[in-house]
């Protein structure tokens, strides 16, 4: 396409280059019973993770099981009013408490480039973490990058 028409090509590096790839971790904001043990985190199905709503998919977290294979079982929800913003059911050894971090998997493919800002929520932190230099952030995200979008 390039010699035949003159073209400028680029190509998206996708699955092939990101797939089992970054890392995001969330808080755990409250835990609560509403027919099941819910856990309120600071992630968002919908701003940070749309393919679990559009796909399915169900990133892994580090630790947690599918839902009753472990001990207790929780449905993750963000912190946005859309009644939708459901991560899923997972599944733990021990008892969620407000604090506790958890590690998605495999969030780099398309949660990086089809996240949002719904409601002035914060787009997750970009960091780099290194064997010799360990964190490094390359990226945060305030309420003026929302504000910004919207003019």
């Amino acid at each position: 396409m390039k010699e035949k028409y003159g073209l400028d090509v680029y190509l998206e590096p996708g699955e092939a280059i990101a797939l089992n790839t970054g890392f995001l971790v969330t808080t755990v904001l409250d835990t609560m019973q509403n027919g099941m043990p819910i856990a309120i985190v600071d992630t968002s199905a919908s701003c940070h993770m749309p393919d679990v709503l559009e796909m399915p998919y169900r990133p892994e977290i580090v630790g947690s099981g599918k839902p009753n294979e472990k001990s207790i079982t929780y449905r993750l929800g963000g912190p946005t009013c859309l009644a939708g913003d459901v991560i899923g059911d997972y599944s733990f050894e021990q008892p969620l408490t407000a604090g506790d971090k958890l590690v998605f998997t495999d969030m780099a493919h398309y949660t990086m480039v089809k996240n949002n800002t719904f409601n002035g929520m914060n787009l997750p932190s970009i960091v780099l973490n290194t064997v010799n230099d360990g964190p490094k952030v390359i990226k945060e995200f305030r309420y003026d990058d929302f504000k910004e979008r919207l003019s």
